[in-house]
């Protein structure tokens, strides 16, 4: 799936969050997290290799160690939205543990 314009909108100010390309800070982890969680509880889906692949085309990113740390925070941040969409999704009437 291509990523949407406002999935780049959002990648394109993770460019701007970030200073040092090559060393990115605790705080700017958290950041990045944060805008990728926004991108998802606003609807929008990504592709984790599409991701990888903006970041990487982008130019400013060189460092590969860097642009596949970033990749993988957009992943834990999807996962963790998934885990926590299929605890929500059972309810009281599927527990069996009742008398």
């Amino acid at each position: 799936m291509p990523l949407t314009n406002t999935v780049i909108l959002k990648l394109n100010e993770i460019t701007t969050l970030v200073e040092d390309k090559n060393n990115i800070k605790e705080s700017e982890i958290e950041e990045i997290k944060s805008i990728f969680k926004s991108i998802i509880e606003n609807g929008e889906r990504y592709d984790l290799d599409d991701i990888e692949s903006w970041f990487e085309n982008e130019g400013s990113w060189k460092n590969k160690a860097i642009r596949i740390r970033v990749t993988n925070l957009a992943q834990y941040v999807q996962n963790k939205f998934q885990q926590t969409l299929k605890l929500k999704i059972l309810s009281d009437d599927d527990c069996t543990c009742r008398d």
